[in-house]
């Protein structure tokens, strides 16, 4: 099954000239987030025909999607109009999703480190929980006592598989930090006598891994959590284990416009691989974040300055750490495409010229791209950073007390001209201050006062 590219130039060559045109990006805002919102329910459709393709008529499955990867309310309450749930990992990331008013039944809690408040905050609410491990598995019984939990509750495993080709993205390894690992001495004998133990746990979650993993390992990373499930439920004489949660994790290509791997085809491995998997004796859940948007957002920054040192041409841009921060601090692991615009917004022509796209922080190694063939870049053009559309610029990193920058959305209308609408404000001056202790100025002064009121 091929899927055409999620971001074809001419699309996207429009968007950047009209997000010019309309002053998204300016001399007083040079950088922000676009986002292809056509793009955006493009992938979820195909998330949802992809598993559609394989699962037994009626097999209930919920897509969750990771709010890391896109931590912005309007984006969240998007993917819930196209039967999206979420996939929560921390107290922040849940009061996102609540605020898009996506349900507690649509809803997971994922985390190696909740605390008692926010375990009795989803127990409260019923939002499915995955325990991470032995540990919080005690916790969960103090607070659940023999009562029912309105939550489904599940526990984690991790099947030691190994690591895919970026380290800090594998979480399948030896002595990863996630999940109750099921290859140490009496561990899966553990594993199973604590689901026998508590009849109310009836969910196993698995996530191999993420960007720079073989869809095969995170095949066999579904297979481990099925076997594991079949032997649990035998054990138990009954169908305790009814739902499989096998995380997400699917690579992105940031080499081109092509969508590769697809989900069909994720789905078509896992058919194979697992075949029970489908056979509607088992709810299903998945996690995937990073896949459903990156390839349907654009970084957008001005070109300050250009310059030359050693004999290199450096283009001083807005877009660096703060909004590219794997990509700065991991370049091989996180490489990005890099295409050159005019100051109008315009694809820009001429011979390529290689240079540097370096970004606004005050650290050396703050550059987006190294010895990059592209137009040469004049101050008062733009660079646009493909496939961000995950993690870059809606999670922000403020050195140097950068503002995060403004995000938009923008769809077709009917004369094909984009349409906008803003997703997140830009950053004001007086927020930045405020997030920063303005209202606590005094404070730390106060203390060498002896006169002073403690506050």
């Amino acid at each position: 099954m091929s899927t055409p590219p999620a971001a074809p130039p001419a699309p996207r060559h429009r968007a950047v000239a009209a997000a010019v045109a309309r002053g998204l990006v300016s001399p007083g805002a040079p950088v922000a987030g676009l986002l292809d919102i056509a793009g955006i329910r493009r992938s979820a459709a195909e998330l949802r025909a992809g598993f559609e393709d394989f699962a037994e008529p009626g097999t209930p499955v919920l897509h969750a999607f990771a709010v890391k990867a896109a931590s912005l309310v309007p984006v969240l309450r998007l993917l819930a109009r196209e039967g999206l749930g979420c996939e929560v990992a921390s107290p922040g990331e849940l009061a996102l999703a609540r605020a898009a008013g996506v349900p507690p039944s649509r809803t997971v809690l994922d985390s190696p480190a909740k605390t008692p408040a926010e375990l009795r905050e989803a127990l409260a609410l019923g939002i499915a929980v995955n325990a991470d491990s032995f540990g919080e598995l005690a916790r969960l019984d103090a607070l659940t006592g023999s009562a029912p939990s309105a939550s489904p509750l599940g526990l984690r495993v991790n099947p030691q598989l190994g690591g895919g080709s970026i380290g800090a993205m594998s979480t399948a390894t030896d002595s990863s930090k996630f999940g109750v690992p099921l290859r140490d001495e009496g561990a899966r004998d553990q594993v199973v006598r604590a689901f026998l133990d508590r009849p109310w746990l009836t969910r196993l979650h698995v996530h191999v891994g993420s960007q720079g993993m073989a869809l095969e390992l995170m095949a066999d990373g579904v297979r481990v959590l099925y076997e594991l499930a079949e032997e649990i439920n035998e054990k138990a004489g009954r169908t305790q284990v009814t739902t499989l949660d096998i995380g997400g994790g699917l690579p992105v290509n940031f080499a081109s416009d092509e969508v590769s791997p697809t989900y069909h085809a994720y789905a078509r491995l896992l058919h194979a691989t697992v075949p029970g998997l489908f056979d509607g004796r088992y709810g299903l859940v998945t996690e995937f974040g990073r896949s459903l948007l990156a390839k349907h957002g654009v970084v957008l920054a001005r070109v300050e300055y250009t310059k030359s040192a050693g004999g290199r041409r450096i283009a001083v841009t807005h877009a660096g750490a703060q909004v590219a921060t794997r990509t700065v601090f991991a370049p091989d692991s996180w490489p990005v495409r890099v295409a050159a615009y005019d100051a109008q917004g315009r694809p820009k022509a001429g011979e390529p010229v290689v240079q540097d796209v370096a970004g606004p922080c005050c650290f050396a190694g703050d550059l987006v791209a190294r010895d990059r063939a592209l137009p040469l870049l004049e101050p008062g053009d733009h660079v646009a950073l493909l496939d961000t559309g995950a993690y870059y610029f809606s999670t922000h990193f403020a050195y140097n007390s950068l503002p995060r920058p403004g995000v938009y959305g923008y769809a077709p209308g009917p004369d094909g001209a984009p349409r906008w609408a803003t997703v997140r404000a830009p950053q004001e001056m007086d927020e930045l201050v405020a997030e920063s202790g303005g209202a606590h100025a005094d404070a730390l002064t106060r203390l060498g006062d002896p006169a002073a009121p403690e506050r």
